[in-house]
Protein backbone atom coordinates (compact mmCIF):
# COMPACT_ATOMS: atom_id res chain seq x y z
CA UNK A 1 0.00 0.00 0.00
CA UNK A 2 1.72 3.61 -0.79
CA UNK A 3 2.41 5.89 2.03
CA UNK A 4 -0.05 8.54 2.31
CA UNK A 5 2.31 11.61 1.13
CA UNK A 6 1.51 14.63 -0.99
CA UNK A 7 3.25 13.77 -4.32
CA UNK A 8 6.88 15.56 -4.01
CA UNK A 9 10.10 15.09 -5.08
CA UNK A 10 10.90 13.20 -1.99
CA UNK A 11 8.12 11.45 -1.35
CA UNK A 12 8.86 10.07 -5.32
CA UNK A 13 12.69 9.16 -4.07
CA UNK A 14 12.28 8.03 -0.54
CA UNK A 15 14.98 5.06 0.30
CA UNK A 16 12.83 3.34 2.98
CA UNK A 17 8.63 2.91 3.10
CA UNK A 18 8.23 1.33 6.21
CA UNK A 19 4.31 2.17 6.69
CA UNK A 20 3.37 2.14 10.50
CA UNK A 21 -0.06 0.70 12.26
CA UNK A 22 -2.90 2.69 13.81
CA UNK A 23 -3.49 3.26 17.20
CA UNK A 24 -6.18 0.83 18.79
CA UNK A 25 -6.59 0.33 22.33
CA UNK A 26 -4.92 1.68 25.38
CA UNK A 27 -1.06 1.71 25.36
CA UNK A 28 0.66 2.67 28.29
CA UNK A 29 4.09 4.68 27.57
CA UNK A 30 6.66 6.83 29.68
CA UNK A 31 5.86 10.02 27.37
CA UNK A 32 3.28 10.48 24.76
CA UNK A 33 4.64 12.36 21.81
CA UNK A 34 1.98 14.15 19.43
CA UNK A 35 3.63 14.86 16.07
CA UNK A 36 5.84 12.71 13.96
CA UNK A 37 7.46 15.77 12.26
CA UNK A 38 10.89 17.11 12.92
CA UNK A 39 10.32 18.48 16.22
CA UNK A 40 8.53 15.45 17.71
CA UNK A 41 10.65 12.50 16.77
CA UNK A 42 14.04 14.12 17.63
CA UNK A 43 12.81 14.31 20.71
CA UNK A 44 11.59 10.89 21.16
CA UNK A 45 14.63 10.20 19.75
CA UNK A 46 16.64 11.72 22.72
CA UNK A 47 13.81 10.46 25.20
CA UNK A 48 14.43 6.53 23.82
CA UNK A 49 18.30 7.47 24.20
CA UNK A 50 17.75 8.11 27.81
CA UNK A 51 16.60 5.53 28.80
CA UNK A 52 12.37 5.86 28.11
CA UNK A 53 10.20 4.32 25.71
CA UNK A 54 8.19 7.10 24.07
CA UNK A 55 4.66 6.59 21.86
CA UNK A 56 4.31 8.90 19.09
CA UNK A 57 0.99 9.39 17.67
CA UNK A 58 0.51 10.93 14.09
CA UNK A 59 -2.31 11.93 11.91
CA UNK A 60 -0.67 10.67 8.73
CA UNK A 61 2.84 9.76 8.40
CA UNK A 62 5.85 10.55 9.34
CA UNK A 63 7.21 13.82 7.80
CA UNK A 64 3.78 14.24 6.42
CA UNK A 65 3.76 17.79 6.90
CA UNK A 66 6.17 20.66 6.14
CA UNK A 67 9.14 18.84 7.95
CA UNK A 68 9.04 16.28 5.02
CA UNK A 69 8.82 18.94 1.96
CA UNK A 70 11.29 21.61 2.60
CA UNK A 71 13.71 23.08 1.28
CA UNK A 72 16.51 21.01 2.80
CA UNK A 73 19.08 23.36 3.87
CA UNK A 74 20.71 23.03 6.77
CA UNK A 75 22.53 26.33 8.29
CA UNK A 76 22.90 28.18 11.66
CA UNK A 77 20.12 30.42 12.53
CA UNK A 78 16.70 31.23 13.65
CA UNK A 79 14.16 33.15 10.90
CA UNK A 80 14.35 35.79 14.01
CA UNK A 81 16.63 38.00 13.35
CA UNK A 82 19.81 38.52 15.59
CA UNK A 83 18.98 42.09 16.20
CA UNK A 84 15.74 41.33 17.84
CA UNK A 85 16.76 38.41 19.46
CA UNK A 86 19.34 40.84 21.53
CA UNK A 87 16.56 43.04 21.80
CA UNK A 88 14.51 40.91 23.63
CA UNK A 89 17.53 38.56 25.70
CA UNK A 90 20.53 40.76 25.73
CA UNK A 91 23.59 40.17 23.96
CA UNK A 92 24.71 37.11 26.01
CA UNK A 93 21.89 35.69 26.07
CA UNK A 94 21.57 35.80 22.15
CA UNK A 95 25.11 34.63 21.54
CA UNK A 96 24.01 31.62 23.59
CA UNK A 97 21.04 30.97 21.86
CA UNK A 98 22.79 31.49 18.20
CA UNK A 99 25.56 28.72 19.18
CA UNK A 100 22.65 26.36 19.67
CA UNK A 101 21.74 26.79 15.82
CA UNK A 102 25.52 25.48 15.59
CA UNK A 103 25.03 22.73 17.62
CA UNK A 104 21.71 21.66 15.50
CA UNK A 105 23.65 21.63 12.08
CA UNK A 106 26.35 19.64 13.75
CA UNK A 107 23.38 16.92 15.56
CA UNK A 108 21.92 17.22 11.76
CA UNK A 109 25.35 16.00 10.11
CA UNK A 110 25.99 13.93 13.14
CA UNK A 111 22.82 11.81 13.06
CA UNK A 112 22.80 11.16 9.58
CA UNK A 113 26.60 10.18 9.49
CA UNK A 114 26.23 7.70 12.90
CA UNK A 115 22.65 6.28 12.06
CA UNK A 116 24.28 5.38 8.47
CA UNK A 117 20.73 7.19 7.26
CA UNK A 118 20.67 6.37 2.93
CA UNK A 119 19.56 8.97 0.88
CA UNK A 120 20.00 11.67 2.90
CA UNK A 121 23.70 12.62 2.68
CA UNK A 122 24.84 15.68 3.20
CA UNK A 123 26.10 17.83 0.28
CA UNK A 124 28.53 20.49 1.61
CA UNK A 125 27.89 24.39 0.93
CA UNK A 126 25.31 27.26 1.31
CA UNK A 127 25.81 30.92 -0.80
CA UNK A 128 23.89 33.65 0.80
CA UNK A 129 23.93 35.88 -2.18
CA UNK A 130 23.08 39.61 -2.19
CA UNK A 131 21.18 41.32 -5.37
CA UNK A 132 22.46 44.82 -5.00
CA UNK A 133 25.68 46.11 -4.44
CA UNK A 134 26.65 46.88 -1.02
CA UNK A 135 29.48 44.46 0.59
CA UNK A 136 30.46 46.55 4.15
CA UNK A 137 28.14 45.09 6.38
CA UNK A 138 28.35 41.54 4.75
CA UNK A 139 32.51 41.67 5.65
CA UNK A 140 31.21 42.97 9.44
CA UNK A 141 29.03 40.18 9.39
CA UNK A 142 31.45 37.95 8.96
CA UNK A 143 33.85 38.78 10.73
CA UNK A 144 31.75 39.11 14.23
CA UNK A 145 30.82 35.46 13.26
CA UNK A 146 34.20 34.49 13.42
CA UNK A 147 35.01 36.38 16.67
CA UNK A 148 32.18 35.60 18.73
CA UNK A 149 31.40 31.95 17.54
CA UNK A 150 34.25 30.44 15.49
CA UNK A 151 32.55 30.29 12.34
CA UNK A 152 33.97 30.89 9.21
CA UNK A 153 32.34 31.98 6.27
CA UNK A 154 34.42 33.14 2.69
CA UNK A 155 33.32 36.49 0.88
CA UNK A 156 32.40 35.90 -2.99
CA UNK A 157 32.80 38.75 -5.33
CA UNK A 158 30.68 39.31 -8.55
CA UNK A 159 33.88 37.31 -10.31
CA UNK A 160 33.59 34.28 -7.62
CA UNK A 161 29.77 33.89 -8.23
CA UNK A 162 29.88 34.30 -11.90
CA UNK A 163 32.48 31.14 -11.71
CA UNK A 164 29.69 29.31 -9.96
CA UNK A 165 26.55 30.83 -11.17
CA UNK A 166 26.09 32.02 -14.46
CA UNK A 167 24.02 35.30 -14.37
CA UNK A 168 24.42 38.83 -13.38
CA UNK A 169 21.67 38.76 -10.74
CA UNK A 170 23.99 39.07 -7.67
CA UNK A 171 26.66 41.48 -6.80
CA UNK A 172 28.41 39.82 -3.71
CA UNK A 173 28.08 36.92 -1.40
CA UNK A 174 28.90 35.34 1.63
CA UNK A 175 29.88 31.41 0.85
CA UNK A 176 29.11 28.81 4.15
CA UNK A 177 30.74 25.65 3.78
CA UNK A 178 30.08 24.50 7.04
CA UNK A 179 26.22 24.57 6.19
CA UNK A 180 24.72 21.90 3.82
CA UNK A 181 21.45 20.36 2.63
CA UNK A 182 19.86 16.83 2.39
CA UNK A 183 16.81 14.96 1.40
CA UNK A 184 14.57 15.74 4.69
CA UNK A 185 11.64 12.87 4.52
CA UNK A 186 14.82 10.37 4.51
CA UNK A 187 16.61 12.01 7.17
CA UNK A 188 13.55 12.07 8.77
CA UNK A 189 12.26 8.08 8.34
CA UNK A 190 15.98 7.15 9.26
CA UNK A 191 15.28 9.44 12.55
CA UNK A 192 11.73 7.10 12.59
CA UNK A 193 13.77 3.88 12.82
CA UNK A 194 16.54 4.46 15.20
CA UNK A 195 13.57 5.43 17.53
CA UNK A 196 11.83 2.33 16.92
CA UNK A 197 15.24 0.24 17.01
CA UNK A 198 15.62 1.53 20.59
CA UNK A 199 12.03 0.67 21.70
CA UNK A 200 9.89 3.65 20.96
CA UNK A 201 6.46 3.13 18.83
CA UNK A 202 4.80 5.01 16.10
CA UNK A 203 1.47 5.32 15.13
CA UNK A 204 0.37 6.36 12.13
CA UNK A 205 -2.71 7.97 10.48
CA UNK A 206 -4.17 8.46 14.18
CA UNK A 207 -5.13 12.16 14.82
CA UNK A 208 -5.14 12.80 18.45
CA UNK A 209 -8.74 14.10 19.11
CA UNK A 210 -8.76 14.72 22.54
CA UNK A 211 -5.80 15.59 25.16
CA UNK A 212 -5.91 15.35 28.50
CA UNK A 213 -2.89 16.84 30.56
CA UNK A 214 -3.65 18.70 33.73
CA UNK A 215 -3.94 15.27 35.80
CA UNK A 216 -0.45 13.35 37.07
CA UNK A 217 -1.22 10.73 34.16
CA UNK A 218 -1.88 12.54 30.52
CA UNK A 219 -3.94 10.79 28.21
CA UNK A 220 -4.56 11.35 24.44
CA UNK A 221 -7.26 9.76 22.49
CA UNK A 222 -7.71 8.98 18.97
CA UNK A 223 -10.29 7.59 16.86
CA UNK A 224 -9.90 4.12 18.30
CA UNK A 225 -7.11 4.17 21.02
CA UNK A 226 -5.60 5.69 23.68
CA UNK A 227 -2.10 6.65 24.76
CA UNK A 228 -0.96 7.05 28.64
CA UNK A 229 1.96 8.40 30.05
CA UNK A 230 3.34 10.70 33.29
CA UNK A 231 4.79 12.76 30.06
CA UNK A 232 3.16 14.39 26.79
CA UNK A 233 5.16 16.65 24.39
CA UNK A 234 3.02 18.62 21.64
CA UNK A 235 5.21 19.00 18.69
CA UNK A 236 2.07 19.80 15.51
CA UNK A 237 4.04 23.10 13.87
CA UNK A 238 2.08 24.66 11.13
CA UNK A 239 -0.94 21.99 11.69
CA UNK A 240 -1.37 22.72 15.12
CA UNK A 241 -5.12 22.26 15.13
CA UNK A 242 -7.37 22.50 18.17
CA UNK A 243 -6.07 19.89 20.32
CA UNK A 244 -4.93 22.03 23.18
CA UNK A 245 -6.01 25.41 22.28
CA UNK A 246 -3.41 27.60 23.67
CA UNK A 247 -1.12 26.24 20.99
CA UNK A 248 -3.27 27.05 18.37
CA UNK A 249 -3.58 30.54 19.41
CA UNK A 250 0.26 30.72 19.69
CA UNK A 251 1.01 29.49 16.11
CA UNK A 252 0.46 31.32 13.00
CA UNK A 253 0.19 28.13 9.93
CA UNK A 254 2.10 29.65 6.99
CA UNK A 255 2.40 28.04 3.48
CA UNK A 256 5.65 28.05 1.59
CA UNK A 257 6.11 26.99 -2.17
CA UNK A 258 8.62 24.50 -3.64
CA UNK A 259 8.78 22.96 -7.39
CA UNK A 260 11.35 20.11 -9.31
CA UNK A 261 12.05 20.56 -12.74
CA UNK A 262 12.60 17.96 -15.21
CA UNK A 263 15.32 15.69 -15.81
CA UNK A 264 17.47 18.17 -17.86
CA UNK A 265 21.23 18.09 -16.66
CA UNK A 266 22.89 19.81 -19.56
CA UNK A 267 20.50 22.53 -19.52
CA UNK A 268 20.70 23.14 -15.90
CA UNK A 269 24.28 23.19 -16.05
CA UNK A 270 24.42 26.33 -18.35
CA UNK A 271 23.65 28.25 -15.57
CA UNK A 272 24.14 26.06 -12.69
CA UNK A 273 28.50 25.22 -11.67
CA UNK A 274 28.08 24.31 -7.91
CA UNK A 275 26.46 21.60 -6.22
CA UNK A 276 26.15 24.51 -3.18
CA UNK A 277 22.95 25.20 -2.28
CA UNK A 278 21.67 28.83 -2.99
CA UNK A 279 19.75 31.52 -0.67
CA UNK A 280 19.52 35.39 -1.95
CA UNK A 281 19.16 37.37 1.02
CA UNK A 282 16.32 39.04 0.32
CA UNK A 283 13.66 39.20 2.73
CA UNK A 284 11.51 37.62 0.85
CA UNK A 285 13.83 35.30 -0.48
CA UNK A 286 13.91 32.32 -2.97
CA UNK A 287 15.96 29.38 -2.47
CA UNK A 288 17.59 27.01 -4.49
CA UNK A 289 19.80 23.80 -5.00
CA UNK A 290 20.44 21.14 -7.89
CA UNK A 291 19.23 17.12 -7.09
CA UNK A 292 19.24 14.00 -8.20
CA UNK A 293 23.41 14.14 -8.80
CA UNK A 294 22.83 17.52 -11.32
CA UNK A 295 19.97 16.63 -12.84
CA UNK A 296 17.01 18.26 -11.91
CA UNK A 297 17.07 22.09 -10.45
CA UNK A 298 14.78 22.17 -7.05
CA UNK A 299 13.44 25.46 -6.37
CA UNK A 300 11.23 27.04 -3.31
CA UNK A 301 10.19 30.30 -2.12
CA UNK A 302 7.03 32.56 -1.51
CA UNK A 303 4.63 32.54 1.23
CA UNK A 304 1.15 33.05 1.97
CA UNK A 305 -1.46 32.81 4.83
CA UNK A 306 -4.43 31.16 2.63
CA UNK A 307 -4.22 28.19 0.80
CA UNK A 308 -3.20 28.77 -2.78
CA UNK A 309 -2.27 26.55 -5.76
CA UNK A 310 1.32 25.37 -5.56
CA UNK A 311 0.76 24.94 -9.59
CA UNK A 312 -0.52 28.66 -9.24
CA UNK A 313 2.31 29.75 -7.20
CA UNK A 314 5.06 27.83 -9.24
CA UNK A 315 4.42 30.16 -12.30
CA UNK A 316 5.68 32.97 -9.76
CA UNK A 317 8.84 30.56 -9.08
CA UNK A 318 9.22 30.15 -12.57
CA UNK A 319 9.28 33.83 -13.22
CA UNK A 320 11.92 33.96 -10.16
CA UNK A 321 14.05 31.44 -11.77
CA UNK A 322 13.70 32.58 -15.67
CA UNK A 323 14.57 36.32 -13.81
CA UNK A 324 17.57 35.35 -12.70
CA UNK A 325 18.88 32.92 -15.26
CA UNK A 326 17.33 33.41 -18.71
CA UNK A 327 19.08 30.72 -20.47
CA UNK A 328 16.45 28.34 -18.14
CA UNK A 329 13.49 29.57 -19.95
CA UNK A 330 13.19 26.41 -21.23
CA UNK A 331 13.21 23.68 -18.40
CA UNK A 332 9.74 22.47 -17.73
CA UNK A 333 8.63 22.31 -13.93
CA UNK A 334 7.86 18.40 -13.33
CA UNK A 335 6.10 18.78 -10.24
CA UNK A 336 5.39 21.82 -7.27
CA UNK A 337 3.95 21.31 -4.08
CA UNK A 338 3.37 23.46 -1.05
CA UNK A 339 4.14 22.65 2.68
CA UNK A 340 2.95 24.39 6.29
CA UNK A 341 5.22 25.97 8.67
CA UNK A 342 4.42 27.33 12.18
CA UNK A 343 5.42 30.80 13.34
CA UNK A 344 5.05 32.01 16.22
CA UNK A 345 4.55 36.00 16.89
CA UNK A 346 8.07 36.69 18.02
CA UNK A 347 9.38 34.33 15.20
CA UNK A 348 11.46 32.46 17.40
CA UNK A 349 10.84 28.29 18.56
CA UNK A 350 8.58 28.00 21.14
CA UNK A 351 10.43 25.30 23.55
CA UNK A 352 8.79 24.61 27.51
CA UNK A 353 6.21 23.66 29.63
CA UNK A 354 2.27 24.28 29.74
CA UNK A 355 2.18 22.31 33.04
CA UNK A 356 3.84 19.79 35.10
CA UNK A 357 4.47 17.08 32.66
CA UNK A 358 3.39 18.57 29.80
CA UNK A 359 5.23 20.39 27.10
CA UNK A 360 5.49 22.11 24.41
CA UNK A 361 8.37 22.14 20.91
CA UNK A 362 6.70 24.05 17.80
CA UNK A 363 6.72 27.37 15.92
CA UNK A 364 10.09 26.34 13.53
CA UNK A 365 9.19 28.22 10.49
CA UNK A 366 12.02 29.12 8.38
CA UNK A 367 14.62 27.57 10.61
CA UNK A 368 13.01 23.87 11.00
CA UNK A 369 16.07 21.67 10.17
CA UNK A 370 18.67 22.85 12.74
CA UNK A 371 16.50 24.44 15.34
CA UNK A 372 14.93 21.40 15.53
CA UNK A 373 17.79 18.88 16.38
CA UNK A 374 18.93 21.35 19.05
CA UNK A 375 15.40 21.83 20.79
CA UNK A 376 14.60 18.07 20.47
CA UNK A 377 18.04 17.59 22.41
CA UNK A 378 17.20 20.13 24.68
CA UNK A 379 13.53 18.93 25.71
CA UNK A 380 14.47 15.96 26.36
CA UNK A 381 17.50 17.23 28.63
CA UNK A 382 14.63 18.86 30.25
CA UNK A 383 12.21 15.93 30.74
CA UNK A 384 15.01 13.75 31.80
CA UNK A 385 16.40 15.92 34.34
CA UNK A 386 19.97 16.34 32.68
CA UNK A 387 20.10 20.39 32.29
CA UNK A 388 18.13 23.75 32.37
CA UNK A 389 19.10 24.85 28.84
CA UNK A 390 15.35 24.97 28.22
CA UNK A 391 15.31 28.01 30.06
CA UNK A 392 17.27 29.82 27.01
CA UNK A 393 13.51 30.17 25.39
CA UNK A 394 11.47 31.27 28.02
CA UNK A 395 12.09 34.74 26.62
CA UNK A 396 9.98 33.46 23.58
CA UNK A 397 6.80 31.96 25.21
CA UNK A 398 3.15 30.76 23.82
CA UNK A 399 2.16 34.75 22.69
CA UNK A 400 -1.24 35.17 21.19
CA UNK A 401 -0.23 35.24 17.51
CA UNK A 402 -3.32 36.91 16.61
CA UNK A 403 -5.56 34.90 14.96
CA UNK A 404 -6.70 35.98 11.74
CA UNK A 405 -5.86 39.25 12.25
CA UNK A 406 -2.43 37.85 12.46
CA UNK A 407 -2.37 36.23 9.31
CA UNK A 408 -3.33 39.36 7.75
CA UNK A 409 -0.70 41.47 9.38
CA UNK A 410 1.76 38.84 8.41
CA UNK A 411 0.72 38.77 4.63
CA UNK A 412 1.27 42.33 4.26
CA UNK A 413 4.68 42.32 6.01
CA UNK A 414 5.60 39.78 3.31
CA UNK A 415 4.04 42.29 0.98
CA UNK A 416 5.94 44.67 2.52
CA UNK A 417 9.36 43.40 2.72
CA UNK A 418 9.10 42.24 -1.39
CA UNK A 419 8.53 46.12 -1.66
CA UNK A 420 11.69 46.75 0.12
CA UNK A 421 13.90 44.31 -1.35
CA UNK A 422 12.27 45.90 -5.33
CA UNK A 423 13.23 49.08 -3.84
CA UNK A 424 16.83 47.97 -2.86
CA UNK A 425 17.68 46.16 -6.09
CA UNK A 426 16.35 49.56 -7.65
Amino acid sequence: MPLPYPDTYYARSLTETTARPALVGVVEADCIVVGAGLAGLITALELARGGLKPVVIEARAVGWGASGRNGGIVSPAFACGGDEIEARVGRDAARALHRLTIEGVDRVRGLITDLKIEGATPLPGLLNLRRFDKACDLHAYAAEFSENFGYDFGYLDRKAIRDRLVTDRYFHGLSDPRAFHIHPLNYLRGIAAELERLGGRIYEGSAATQAQWGAAEKRVKTANGEARAPQVIFATGGYTDGLVPRLKRAVLPIATYMMISEAAPDLIATAIKTAEAVLDDRRASDYYRVVDGGKRLLWGGRITTRAASAAGVAHELRREMTGVFPQLAGLKTELSWSGQMGYARHLMPQIGAMAPGAWHVTAFGGHGLNTTAVAGKVLAEAVLGESNRIEMFKPFGLDWAGGPLGLAAAQLTYWKLQAQDWWRER
